[in-house]
């Protein structure tokens, strides 16, 4: 056979827990905001992430038995929305709008500029590990096109020539 199926659910399976008992409890403080312990998913991925960095599958699996909830839904729901990282990521996260009006501004300029300054490509991280680069499809700042967000922070209007003093902040 060349390949071999498998299960993700025990790939997964670390030594021990990911999410320590602080993380666990903020959590389960979310519960008390929604109607439902589902609705408390994407704040609990938020939390996962900014502690860990990342969402690696494992702590996908502890945060779908915490909201009672399948892997999958979890998963799903990492992989759909573009500020969740499952791979490892560097120190920053640089997203740079894709969407139409940022494009019609100098986006796709603004991209290039930053792969050709960071040696990376979107998805990637630099050998550094200090910057990812992204795209994301909308930032909600079209009237201050192109705009890119550093963590979370937004930058808008800027310009190739800001890219330089915008990266040696971080």
């Amino acid at each position: 056979m060349v390949w071999q199926a498998q299960n993700r659910l025990e790939a997964a399976e670390p030594a021990g827990p990911l999410l320590d008992k602080k993380l666990k409890a903020q959590i389960t403080k979310l519960y008390g905001r929604y109607p439902s312990k589902r609705a408390a998913l994407l704040g609990s991925l938020h939390l996962v992430q900014d502690q860990l960095g990342h969402l690696p599958d494992a702590a996908l699996v502890e945060v779908a038995r915490l909201l009672e909830i399948s892997p999958a839904e979890v998963l799903d729901t990492a992989g759909f929305y573009d500020m969740y990282t499952r791979p490892r990521r560097g120190q920053h996260l640089i997203g740079v709008c894709a969407s139409l009006s940022c494009e019609l501004c100098g986006g796709e300029e603004l991209l290039k500029a930053l792969k050709d300054k960071l040696g990376i490509e979107p998805g990637q991280t630099t050998a550094d590990e200090k910057f990812t680069l992204i795209t994301m499809q909308c930032l909600g700042a079209c009237d201050f096109a192109p705009a890119m967000l550093v963590d979370d922070k937004l930058h808008k209007t800027v310009t190739i020539e800001q890219l330089d003093k915008i990266l040696e902040s971080y």
